[in-house]
């Protein structure tokens, strides 16, 4: 999947992001449910005061909808790869191509991914946006919860938009650190799922939380946008 040779050890690392992706979904789990040390620290302009507490609330609860079920507003994903600006992808993914790579899908009108990666110099980065279209706006509501509970330990995004949460997690394999954050947002029946993460190979360390975070929320709010696009 990857263009560039990378260390073994980053290899076996992102091996569950590679294969959760091919499958269309590109919201790695295994790093983030393995990690032995975190921090999900958030900028006070990118988190609400009671973040935590408010990620999983439904609409009904503060995101405007009506308490009446609402009309789904998508029916197909639109193109993943065509979501993030060029000039994004340059600052976000240094050395990437910004065509991006397209993750096959079963079902390209309901889910869509494309992932960004490149090692340049020491510094290695990787972005995946994916998009998914339920059924209807309950049931992306349902999927939405259910996810933010899995990373749990983050934050509310407030005007990503009908519901948005962040959350960055710090995982170390054999001293070399990497830092990935993950941010969901649910528009109406649509789901999108951003995924940024980045190691440096010279000094161990991975870079900062404020910089992960606000890099994942800045594509997801992109990706956000494209909906109405596709």
């Amino acid at each position: 999947m990857r263009s560039l040779p990378l260390p073994l050890a980053l290899t076996a690392r992102l091996l569950p992001v590679a294969v959760l992706a091919s499958a269309g979904w590109a919201l790695s789990s295994g790093p983030l449910a393995s990690a032995s040390d975190s921090d999900s620290g958030h900028s006070a302009a990118e988190r609400s005061p009671d973040a935590g507490s408010s990620a999983g609330k439904k609409d009904g609860d503060g995101s405007g909808s009506s308490a009446s079920p609402a009309a789904k507003a998508y029916d197909a994903a639109p193109a993943a790869c065509d979501s993030i600006a060029e000039k994004t992808v340059k600052s976000l993914v240094p050395g990437a191509k910004t065509a991006g790579k397209e993750i096959p899908s079963t079902d390209e009108a309901v889910r869509r991914t494309c992932s960004w990666n490149a090692l340049k110099g020491f510094d290695y980065r990787w972005l995946d946006v994916s998009f998914e279209i339920a059924d209807s706006v309950k049931a992306a509501q349902t999927a939405y919860e259910d996810r933010t509970k899995e990373k749990s330990g983050g934050g509310a995004v407030p005007g990503l938009g009908d519901q948005g949460y962040s959350v960055v997690n710090l995982t170390t394999d054999k001293k070399q650190q990497t830092r990935e954050g993950v941010v969901l947002a649910r528009v109406s029946n649509a789901l999108v799922v951003v995924t940024y993460n980045g190691s440096d190979f010279e000094s161990k360390k991975a870079p900062g939380t404020d910089e992960i975070n606000k890099g994942a929320i800045k594509a997801a709010k992109e990706a956000v946008a494209a909906l109405g696009k596709g």
